[in-house]
């Protein structure tokens, strides 16, 4: 027991510093915030989409947006599209589980829009056909994957390919990155507006 808990410690940080150290991985995050902080100014909203963890991911990410992170202020447009049941389950049973969150960005999607598909294999194929609908709409795409990207790559505007092939320590580093986003995008809109 006591291996597994060093070993998880020690592969997690490893992850976190090669990532911290990547000046191309930190450009792109800091690109991602700030095209959503663009696209708030400008009236629009940002949409995530995952599957099981990343679903969990995605849904955590968008409840810091629309609800708050550290200060109190007005609710930002954001939501995870797995959290409709009932239209998920409707949509898998009348046509495709491959479908749901295409249908749904077809429905909510709007040119300037941030679209966030997260996947630790980026092969998922409801969030692959997602971000394919986005990028068509004119929503901006950004993937959040392992290092291997996967087929989502061919439609993001912005990859953040996590450093690792191991699903848990890139959920980590997913939520992480979440985590600066939004403390970024809360920061430059309501706490030094303007600057």
């Amino acid at each position: 027991m006591e291996n597994i808990f060093e070993s998880s410690f020690s592969e997690s940080i490893s992850v976190k510093q090669s990532v911290l150290s990547n000046k191309k991985l930190k450009s792109t995050i800091l690109s991602v915030a700030k095209d959503i902080i663009t696209a708030y100014k400008s009236g629009n909203k940002t949409r995530f989409c995952g599957n099981g963890g990343s679903a969990a991911d995605a849904q955590h990410i968008s409840a810091e947006l629309s609800g708050r992170f550290y200060c109190n202020r007005p609710p930002l447009d954001s939501e995870a599209f797995h959290v409709n049941g009932s239209f998920i389950t409707a949509v898998a049973n009348d046509y495709s589980f491959d479908v749901v969150y295409e249908r749904m960005v077809e429905a909510q999607g709007k040119k300037g829009d941030v679209f966030v598909g997260i996947s630790t294999s980026g092969n998922s194929t409801n969030v692959v056909l997602a971000m394919k609908k986005a990028r068509e709409i004119g929503m901006k795409t950004v993937a959040l994957t392992g290092s291997k990207g996967g087929r989502i790559a061919d439609f993001a505007d912005y990859l953040i390919a996590v450093p690792s092939n191991d699903t848990p320590r890139i959920q980590e580093v997913h939520i992480l990155v979440g985590h600066i986003i939004c403390q970024i995008v809360e920061h430059e809109l309501f706490e030094n507006p303007g600057k």
